[in-house]
Parts: structure tokens; sequence; C-alpha cells
């Protein structure tokens, strides 16, 4: 299948005739729409908002990234008396790349993006993305780079949001990380709920968790693999309040709890001026 390329609004565009990826220069490339045969499997306008316009408009895409300083909620950051806090889902998300390159025949295309961090330091997020096996998978391959005169402790979490219009009462979350290797994905109680559990890793040392069937797209299914050695916690949020409607996998670097917690238990380790850390991550539709 040849792979065609373009831009499109604020980004590149990446095209395998049934397969379209839009990715965002403005945020960090990240992805603002994933369309398969026709259907985009981001949830658009069907989100709860937060209040920060960043995180409103990355959440209606299908792709973000958190971090790399902070990946959850705003909590203050520490050793600060002045009351500063890391920004929700951290200092990466809209934050434009410095430039981006994109191969020629469109099977890849790379970014680096600098961010300043809440705690005073920065980093590079060196990124690449592969068009793989004819446009069946999307490679994402990240290093993180401390550009700063201090340490930092990294923490990243990618926001994968699927349109709740795509799934029905037959979808099921599928992954050894859940009990039983599946679970409904209208999982907890109420309109909104959400789990972090330990990813269960495969021979190869990657974990996976698919979502299937999804009948808006035909009875096909998302699967989504990730590299546990950096992030071990497979995350997962799903929002039906109102007008919302979006389900969310999230691969985590940390388990979900507060960073004074993760700091007193030796989970939150630095990474030194020049020091480097890799994140991967692919997903498919079959």
């Amino acid at each position: 299948m040849e792979v065609r390329t373009g831009v499109g609004a604020g980004g590149n565009a990446v095209e395998t005739g049934e397969v379209y990826l839009l990715f965002d220069r403005s945020s960090a490339l990240d992805i603002a729409a994933f369309v398969v045969a026709g259907v985009d499997l981001s949830p658009g306008d069907a989100i709860p908002f937060d209040g920060d316009p960043r995180i409103d408009r990355a959440l209606a895409g299908f792709f973000f990234t958190c971090g790399p300083d902070h990946i959850r909620h705003p909590e203050p950051v520490e050793g600060r008396g002045d009351g500063a806090c890391y920004p929700l889902h951290g200092s990466l998300p809209g934050t434009p790349v410095a430039g981006t390159d994109m191969a020629s025949a469109g099977s890849h295309c790379t970014a680096i993006t600098e961010v300043a961090l809440a705690c005073g330091g920065r980093a590079a997020i060196e990124r690449c993305w592969r068009v793989e096996r004819g446009g069946q998978s999307v490679l994402l391959e990240d290093r993180v780079v401390n550009i700063g005169p201090t340490a930092f402790a990294p923490m990243m979490m990618y926001h994968m949001n699927i349109a709740g219009r795509l799934l029905g009462e037959e979808t099921r979350i599928e992954s050894p990380s859940v009990e039983g290797g599946s679970l409904a994905w209208r999982f907890g109680e109420g309109e909104r709920a959400h789990f972090c559990l330990p990813a269960v890793v495969g021979a190869d040392a990657w974990a996976e968790v698919s979502l299937s069937p999804l009948p808006g797209l035909a009875g096909r299914s998302l699967h989504v693999r990730f590299r546990a050695e950096t992030l071990p916690f497979l995350q997962m949020w799903r929002c039906q309040r109102g007008s919302a409607d979006v389900i969310s996998i999230e691969p985590a670097s940390h388990r979900l709890a507060k960073r004074a917690e993760l700091f007193a238990g030796g989970e939150l380790d630095l990474l030194e001026p020049g020091g480097s850390r890799d994140y991967a991550l692919a997903f498919a539709i079959s």
C-alpha cells in the first residue's frame, strides 16, 4: 500500500489509503486525528472540559502526551513556597515543536520539542513516528533528554482517546493486565471511572491491550502495545457524563499516587543533566 503525505491544518499528515494520521505541530507532534476507512477514532467535542485550554484541545484529538515532569492533576512543585504547581498533565501538552522532518516516502516523521518544566528545568523530546506494515501499524519512539542545568524526575503518560460512539455493549477491554484477561469497557461505577494496574509483560518486554470489537468501525479492533521497561503501568479512563462520551488507553510510567508518596517510595528517580530515557508504543487496527 503506497504511503502518501500532505500537510493538514497545524500539522503534517500521513495517508495510507484507508488510514489517515494528522500530526499536531502545535503540541509536541501529537495526533489530532486518526481516520480509518473514513471514520475518525478521536472523540472531538464529546469530552469533559477541565478548564485548561491545552488539555481541552488535546483531549479532543486521538493522542496526546503527558509529562515529562508530571502526568496527572496539578500538584505543588516540591521545595517551592510560592504556590507554584505542576500544570494539568504536565508541561508538554500545547508546546510547539521546534521543527519536523517527514520522510519523502511518508513512512516516518520526526520532531524535537523543547519544553520548560514547572520545576525550572528544561527537557527535549526527540520523537519519531513510523508507519509500518503498509500502514497497518504505527510505532512511536520517544527519547526524553535533560537539557537543563538541574536534575528532574521524568514522568510520562500517553493518552489515546477513543470516541465512545464507536463502542457497543459487546466491546471488551482485552489484556493480560486485567483480571481474567477481559473486562467490560463500561468498567467501574457511575458516569466516569478509571484504573491503573501493573502491566503484564510479554516475552518481548512489551505489554498489550485491545478494545474489541468496535461496532462503529465495522467490528474492527484497536490494538495497543507499549514498552513496559519505562511504561510499567496500564491506566484507563472513561467518561460518559452529559455530552461527553470517551474512553482512553493510557500507558504510564508511574502508578496512581501523589508525587510525595512516589518520592517517599523511591519511585521518582532523577534524570541528571545530559541524561536520557526512552519510551515506545505502537497501535494498529485489524
